[in-house]
Formats: C-alpha cells, structure tokens, sequence
C-alpha cells in the first residue's frame, strides 16, 4: 500500500532549537499511522519496514529537512542488521542524504520479541556510525508531572501548558 510521511520536530529544550525530525508513516492520502499499522502481519513486516526507511530519506532530502532524521524500524522485521541496512544506505546514496544525519528509532509500536537480537541491530548500527533512539512513551503517561489527569485529554501527549506550569514541568524533566 502507498505511504507518505510526515516530519515532527524533536526539540532541545535546553538549547531551544530543533534537533531532529522524526519521521513519521501516514498514508498516501493522509491515512493515520494507526490504519496503516493495523494492516501490518508477518507476511508484510519486513517490506512495510524497508519502504518507510526509504520514503523516510527520500522526503527528508526532497523537503531538505535542516536538521537529523530520525527514522522508525520495526525490530521484529529486522532479520539481519546488515542487510536490512542495505537499502536505507542505497536511498542515502541516491538521495545524496548524508548518513550521519540519520537517527534509527526503535518504534514503540511493536512489542520486542528479543532482547538480543534487538541488542546486537543496535551494536551493528552503532557500529555503522549511526545515533538510535529506544524511547517508549507509555511510562510517561503515568506520571501526573507529564501527563496531569485533571487536564485529561484523548491524546497522551503533554496535557498543559508549560507555561503556565513551569514546576511541573521541571518536575518531570
């Protein structure tokens, strides 16, 4: 199925300025994440995986995106590091993206299998010279400094202003 992708800016709070943009799956015709996850089996894993890496450099290059890219991989999906690797450095290459501006984040989406076989993708990217992201979210929504339930919102992000609430924030942080 066609995909797009939609850039999110990760911001330093300390130095105030972006730091990277996450790139982020949607369909071609603005379809959410969500639905498209929801159509994602064994059977397709590993190509879903592979065509988001490569629409992930793709857009980044074409949109110039100023700052890192941080690009989602679905652990499960990866087989052997090396060459699931393959063809996100051949999009780098005939994007003329630079590598060292590229962050692989493991995706909260998927529950990991295995540990070590998780460990050693993120020694071999390492190893490659690349930044990885493990950040899962859902521990942070248990923390009223985050996530405050007297604001509550459908959404799990932050739920006040920070603002208005500079201790809280701080709090967490």
């Amino acid at each position: 199925f066609p995909i797009s992708m939609a850039f999110q800016p990760i911001v330093d709070l300390q130095r105030g300025q972006v730091f990277a943009h996450e790139a982020l799956v949607r369909g071609s015709a603005g379809e959410s994440a969500g639905s498209l996850l929801a159509r994602i089996d064994s059977d397709n894993r590993y190509a879903f995986d592979q065509s988001c890496r490569i629409k992930a450099v793709e857009w980044a290059a074409r949109l110039q995106v100023p700052a890192m890219v941080s690009i989602n991989f679905m652990p499960n999906a990866v087989y052997r590091a090396e060459t699931c690797i393959r063809a996100t450095l051949e999009a780098a290459a005939r994007c003329n993206f630079p590598l060292e501006r590229i962050i692989f984040e493991v995706t909260e989406q998927e529950q990991v299998l295995d540990i070590p076989h998780l460990t050693d993708i993120l020694r071999a990217y390492r190893k490659q010279g690349f930044m990885i992201g493990c950040y899962f979210s859902k521990p942070d929504w248990h923390s009223k400094w985050f996530w405050n339930p007297y604001y509550a919102t459908p959404r799990r992000g932050i739920n006040y202003s920070i603002k208005q609430h500079p201790d809280w924030w701080q709090n967490y942080v």
